[in-house]
């Protein structure tokens, strides 16, 4: 059985073991610590199989141009499963515990560049023909939100800017 929870600095190392193996690259185990050591990665859940880390999904504060500074908002990345657990569900069991925990902390929306096909399951919607567009170059059909508080979206417009260790990332 797969257990979500925190993680504790113990997994910081099996972490960055599987960011690195899910994307076959560094990239985003690099953001994920950055983000950590800056103090910018207040939700970071993995999930344990056989006392093994086997998942991880990570939540950093965003902000959207000219949005009240009472609106709360994340950016949902990375989400990550080793490959030989992918497929059984792990990672939809870490973005439901990750969305849950975005509520309790009472986060109005999450945003994230993702899988079309994928994220609409949780309630992500494209982003752009609401009006919030992307700091970075993405695809519409990735941009997408969901929104946390009803009526988090309404009238919201605006450019949503990540946290600065994120440029880095995308170079």
């Amino acid at each position: 059985m797969v257990i979500v929870r925190e993680e504790r600095p113990e997994d910081v190392i099996h972490i960055r073991h599987v960011n690195d193996e899910a994307f076959g690259r560094e990239q985003e185990s690099e953001l994920v610590e950055k983000l950590r050591d800056h103090g910018m990665l207040p939700i970071s859940l993995v999930a344990i199989l056989d006392n093994e880390v086997v998942g991880h999904i990570a939540f950093s504060p965003v902000t959207i141009e000219s949005a009240p500074s009472s609106l709360k908002a994340m950016t949902l990345a990375p989400v990550a499963v080793l490959p030989e657990y992918q497929r059984n569900g792990i990672g939809s069991q870490l973005v439901h515990a990750g969305l849950k925990e975005c509520r309790r902390r009472e986060q109005d929306l999450v945003f994230l560049v993702g899988h079309p096909d994928y994220y609409p399951r949780f309630g992500f919607v494209l982003a752009r023909p609401r009006g919030i567009d992307c700091e970075f170059e993405v695809p519409e059909a990735a941009w997408m939100v969901v929104e946390l508080r009803q009526g988090a979206l309404s009238g919201l417009k605006g450019m949503v800017k990540f946290q600065p260790e994120f440029q880095e990332a995308v170079r």
